[in-house]
């Protein structure tokens, strides 16, 4: 039989290509941010790009652990988001929020599209990208697994899980009483300690990694796995999906709902519910919201010296200067210009 230290060897052999020892062993590290994009890139090893869909200025606070085989995190948001989402492969990525079991929760938020209740857990697999829409003021865990410790820790538990359906799913339901120890043990988990800062010893690392997956795993034990889409459901998100492509295709052309009923083949009321359905906005607020975060990377990302706010503006579609600087300050909180000078390089 491996020791636990012979265990923790063989998960940084096998670890992603970004980890190593550090990942293995590490203490919480929290980090701010003032912008959403900039907050999205702050967790260690995804794929992500978030889009502000709320006015406002932004703040974000993610506090992070990592464990042998997991990584464990709290994200707060202050604004609704448009998360693009993809986690590290060989790993089931599970979303708990941070009210989950509360009465009179904040607003849910939606996965793909869909919907989740007050005793609801999402969950994704590794490498397959995902969408999240999050409301204003939001808290969120993070748990990701690599996917082999998830699998020997069920099977030394005695745990019966759906392992196919865990696959294809992206909401589940679970006890109320196993969701609220889930939440405490992770609430835990992510408290400073002196034990455990960078460079702990690897067996503290383990424990700490072993209480996690065994409230996990009491949860998932009795968890129902929903994979049901309809079929029109379905449609909707095709729909939204392609007009976020069509947009993203021409950025310097100040999209419509008409040419998009026009190019997507759907009626303006086709449309408009489609985008309320799985969104939970307008198409009119989406578009708008797409274009102005567009603007605003390609303002972060500009050399001051070599380009102007009216280059930019003109790139995603805005044509009068004083509008697009008014929709600007109003979503962000700033004028475009100051995200141009802010801009470091």
């Amino acid at each position: 039989m491996n020791t636990a230290s012979d265990s923790l060897a063989a998960s940084i052999a096998d670890a992603p290509s970004w980890a190593g020892a550090a990942w293995a062993c590490s203490g919480l590290r929290t980090t701010a941010a003032h912008d959403a994009d900039e907050h999205a890139h702050n967790l260690t090893g995804w794929d992500q790009l978030y889009d502000q869909l709320s006015a406002g200025r932004f703040s974000g606070q993610l506090t992070e652990r990592r464990l042998p085989h997991m990584q464990v995190f709290r994200e707060s948001t202050s604004q609704a988001l448009r998360q693009s989402c993809r986690v590290w492969s060989d790993s089931f990525w599970f979303g708990v929020p941070d009210d989950a079991g509360s009465e009179g929760c904040a607003a849910p938020t939606r996965i793909n599209g869909r919907l989740h209740g007050r005793h609801d857990i999402m969950v994704r697999p590794g490498d397959e990208p995902f969408e999240l829409v999050t409301p204003p003021s939001h808290k969120l865990f993070g748990i990701v697994v690599r996917r082999e410790a998830l699998v020997d820790a069920a099977k030394v538990q005695g745990c019966q899980v759906n392992w196919e359906g865990l696959q294809q799913a992206e909401v589940l339901h679970v006890q109320g009483a196993a969701l609220s120890q889930c939440v405490q043990a992770l609430q835990a988990l992510l408290q400073p300690d002196q034990m455990a800062q960078p460079g702990m010893h690897c067996h503290h690392a383990l424990g700490l990694q072993d209480g996690v997956l065994e409230v996990m795993l009491h949860m998932l034990d009795r968890s129902e796995v929903d994979t049901s889409v309809r079929n029109s459901f379905a449609r909707r998100q095709s729909v939204v999906a392609r007009a976020r492509a069509h947009l993203l295709a021409h950025p310097d052309q100040p999209v419509t709902v008409p040419e998009l009923c026009q190019q997507l083949h759907v009626s303006r009321r086709t449309l408009q519910y489609c985008f309320e359905d799985v969104l939970g906005l307008s198409p009119i607020q989406y578009l708008r919201a797409i274009r102005l975060n567009g603007a605003r990377r390609h303002l972060r990302e500009a050399n001051p010296m070599h380009h102007a706010v009216q280059d930019v503006a003109a790139h995603w579609g805005f044509w009068h200067l004083s509008q697009f600087a008014c929709d600007y300050r109003k979503l962000f909180g700033e004028m475009p210009s100051e995200t141009l000078k802010a801009t470091r390089h």
